[in-house]
């Protein structure tokens, strides 16, 4: 009887443990797909002028397995390749490591005969909260050549989602910057609350990418050396994408937290971008999830669960591929 009045407190406090824990893994770790994805060729697009409603599309080039099928002369089958670069008759990518700010940095250049090489591609090829698996493998799964992690937007619950032409998520994440790839291979940067997705998507945009800031525009560098991401490190591995001119784009991702390789801050590596040549350039997720593949291989050094060297899994990455 005497402990009759505890009953309802131990009852409680177990309700709660059990509530807590599965809070957390509904957040971190239970798999939730919203969406398979479809994939829309961008050609076929610009071909028929027609925009993309949200949620699912195909074109008439889809084939069972969800990719598009290009034809003989655009599959790159009689491309140069060596460890670093690759040439065919519509893309080129030479891959160069610098060392600066006691730091190693993979910049690839890349110039394509057409935007639609730019692409993007989903963990497990699906929409959801969760799906999640290495930038290697996501590479692998969709045939890019190369690769680097892209906005994880897995961890977020709000900012704009589309993806190759298809809107995921039209929610707005309030301050933040996004990068919009258009269907011409132009970049434009923009606030989400001055604009909906959908109203993007009708001025043909194909991608966007919402992680930011933003750090270089019209040429000049767009943060201060004061501004971090969220409580990220002044110091991280980092991963960006950056226009210099038409159909003229790099890729950049730098090595952090090891002996060798300090890292950057994002106003070192706006710094950099800015050295480069780019009109345009756009702070991507980083530290554990900076990653660049290529060519079937891991090039930089990622780090995850502190200095461990190991490829963290993310939810999508950004391609060149056919």
């Amino acid at each position: 009887m005497k402990y009759r009045k505890y009953l309802f407190g131990i009852i409680y406090g177990m309700m709660l443990a059990a509530f807590t824990l599965y809070v957390v893994m509904d957040t971190f770790v239970i798999t939730r797909v919203y969406s398979q994805v479809e994939e829309v060729s961008t050609t076929a697009l610009k071909s028929s002028g027609e925009g993309i409603s949200s949620g699912e599309g195909t074109s008439d080039e889809e084939i069972s397995d969800g990719t598009t099928s290009s034809s003989s002369a655009d599959s790159g089958e009689d491309a140069v390749i060596s460890d670093m670069s690759y040439r065919d008759e519509n893309i080129s990518i030479v891959i160069k490591e610098y060392e600066e700010y006691d730091t190693t940095i993979y910049v690839a250049d890349i110039q394509v005969t057409d935007p639609e090489y730019l692409k993007t591609a989903l963990a497990e090829n699906a929409y959801g909260k969760n799906v999640t698996d290495k930038t290697s493998q996501i590479a692998e799964d969709n045939g890019a050549i190369l690769a680097v992690n892209g906005d994880y937007y897995g961890t977020q619950e709000y900012g704009y989602v589309l993806r190759n032409g298809v809107l995921y998520r039209n929610t707005p994440a309030k301050g933040r910057e996004d990068l919009v790839i258009y269907d011409d291979g132009s970049f434009e940067i923009i606030k989400e609350e001055d604009v909906t997705a959908e109203e993007l998507l009708e001025k043909g945009a194909v991608q966007i990418l919402s992680f930011g800031p933003a750090l270089v525009t019209e040429g000049s560098i767009s943060v201060t050396s004061e501004e971090e991401v969220g409580k990220a490190m002044a110091s991280n591995p980092r991963t960006a994408i950056g226009i210099i001119d038409d159909d003229h784009y790099v890729f950049v991702v730098s090595d952090g937290r090891t002996d060798e390789s300090e890292g950057l801050s994002l106003y070192e590596l706006a710094e950099f971008m800015e050295s480069l040549g780019v009109e345009t350039a756009y702070n991507l997720d980083g530290g554990g999830s900076s990653t660049m593949y290529f060519n079937g291989e891991i090039i930089n050094n990622p780090t995850s669960g502190g200095n461990r060297i190991k490829e963290r899994s993310v939810s999508d990455i950004v391609y060149i591929g056919y």
